[in-house]
């Protein structure tokens, strides 16, 4: 395959110091759908797999000129945003983004899948009113969904409802996933785009090494759409990613391991999920 065939995805979110999730889990999640990577930085944290110690947030004019530098000298085929982390940021990458024609997965990143606010209500407020009518494709999770959407999530039925009222705040597609609940919803996520109201269901993974699930989805989402997928067909290629992810997530630190986002090295090689993931 010739360089010119692989397509660009840009990803504008955090740095994970630890590796499992942010700008680290989006750019190996490209790389393993044949999609070259670029960046935008929002904030640098330090953290590992025990949880996160500190946060720096970059200036605005700083996430724009990378966002500026790789859009004037590449051609972008599609983009996710992660962790915007405050309203100026957030109003910064809108603006960027509103003028453009391509592809953009918004996983909102305001509230973690146990729960925990991780950014302010002004934050919150802007990014509901600026950059949702962007999206193409929106992944919020369960608590993320009950903030953006009123509701109180916890049944299917609750998911499908939440799913349609945030629909109309503006995305094309929403997909409320399922990875936080426990017992038969767990890893259930609901697709609706102003027409198809859809249940995904993959195999369910029993592993407490979920770091970077959310990062990872939306990453492998914009990585099909890159390469010329429709959303639906891209999302169901993605979650079909996470699972087998998941299936070979990484058994390292003393906290809460990532996902396995090279799987499908282990796989040519015929390695078994287990094989050499020990910390």
């Amino acid at each position: 395959m010739s360089a010119a065939a692989f397509p660009i995805a840009l990803t504008i979110a955090g740095s994970d110091s630890g590796g499992g999730a942010g700008i680290q889990a989006d750019l190996r999640t490209f790389s393993f759908h044949l999609v070259h990577g670029t960046s935008a930085l929002t904030c640098v944290t330090a953290q590992n797999t025990q949880g996160v110690v500190r946060v720096e947030a970059l200036a605005p004019a700083a996430v724009v000129a990378q966002i500026e530098a790789v859009t004037t000298d590449m051609t972008v085929r599609a983009v996710k945003t992660g962790m915007l982390l405050n309203q100026p940021i957030i109003a910064a990458v809108a603006n960027c983004l509103q003028a453009w024609e391509i592809p953009l997965v918004v996983d909102p990143v305001m509230v973690s899948r146990t729960g925990a606010q991780l950014i302010d209500d002004d934050a919150i407020a802007a990014l509901r009113s600026q950059l949702l009518p962007l999206a193409t494709v929106l992944t919020p999770n369960r608590y993320e969904a009950q903030i953006l959407s009123g509701l109180t999530i916890e049944t299917l039925a609750d998911m499908q409802t939440a799913a349609k009222k945030i629909q109309a705040l503006g995305p094309q597609a929403v997909v409320v996933k399922g990875g936080g609940f426990t017992g038969e919803l767990r890893g259930i996520d609901v697709w609706y785009d102003g027409t198809q109201l859809q249940v995904l269901e993959t195999q369910t993974v029993d592993t407490q090494d979920t770091h970077g699930t959310g990062c990872t989805l939306s990453a492998a989402i914009a990585a099909n759409l890159a390469r010329g997928a429709a959303p639906l067909a891209a999302t169901l290629a993605a979650k079909q990613y996470v699972t087998e992810a998941l299936q070979h997530a990484l058994r390292i630190g003393q906290g809460q391991g990532p996902v396995g986002h090279f799987y499908p090295l282990l796989r040519r090689a015929g390695a078994s999920p287990a094989s050499g993931l020990e910390g």
